[in-house]
Order: structure tokens, then C-alpha cells, then sequence
């Protein structure tokens, strides 16, 4: 049973920094990606993120310069350094993973964390 598990939300000021992380863990063969996406009131889950196993970066045209996505493939981990908050940033942060669970079949499947609160407010 694979499992995501996340930390690092919070309250902080607008302008102020926060740092992500998410942990995978449970039996798997590989994982391909792992990103962010993000969830305020009312609104549509977005990508926020993501990275590849290979490192290659993809990110929401409104983060783009503010919010960098890192990953250490030896822990199964992603990170999301947040600079430059602003309230719209507030949101649920999920972390999301496309896993491959044996070296027999070549099938991904996505798993979610449970989410941690950012709330951006002065």
C-alpha cells in the first residue's frame, strides 16, 4: 500500500516563505512523477508543480519565479519551496505521485496525499 504524507503548511504574511515536503512510501517499483497541485474554496483542484524521476520541472504560469520543486529520488521525496507568498496562493496543497508498482507491467498509477493548509494572510 502506497502511501504519501506531507508537511509544511501553515500561516504566514504576505511575501513570506513556506517549504513543502512528501514523503512515498509502501511497495513500489518506480515513480515516474511527483508534483503539487492546490485547492481553494470554490474552486478547481490545479497543478501547481511537478518533477520528474529525470528532474525535469513543470509549473503553474502563476508561480512561475516565486515557487521551486525539488525532489531526492534515494527518499522518495518532493519538495515545494514557496517564496513571495501572496494571498492567492492560499489554497489545500496535495502532493501527487504517478507510481509504477512492479518491473512486470508498465501501468502508473496516481496516489494523493491528504493534503496540508497554506493560508497566506496579513
Amino acid at each position: 500500500q502506497v502511501q504519501l504524507v506531507e508537511s509544511g503548511g501553515g500561516l504566514v504574511q504576505p511575501g513570506g516563505s513556506l517549504r513543502l515536503s512528501c514523503a512515498a512510501s509502501g511497495s513500489m517499483f518506480s515513480i515516474y512523477t511527483m508534483g503539487w497541485y492546490r485547492q481553494a474554496p470554490g474552486k478547481q483542484r490545479e497543478l501547481v508543480a511537478s518533477i520528474t524521476s529525470g528532474g525535469r520541472t513543470n509549473y503553474a504560469e502563476s508561480v512561475k519565479g516565486r515557487f521551486t520543486v525539488s525532489s531526492d529520488n534515494a527518499k522518495n521525496t518532493v519538495y515545494l519551496q514557496m517564496n513571495r507568498l501572496k494571498p492567492e496562493d492560499t489554497a489545500v496543497y496535495y502532493c501527487n505521485a504517478e507510481i509504477r508498482l512492479s518491473n512486470i507491467a508498465t501501468v502508473l498509477y496516481d496516489y494523493w496525499g491528504q493534503g496540508t493548509q497554506v493560508t497566506v494572510s496579513s
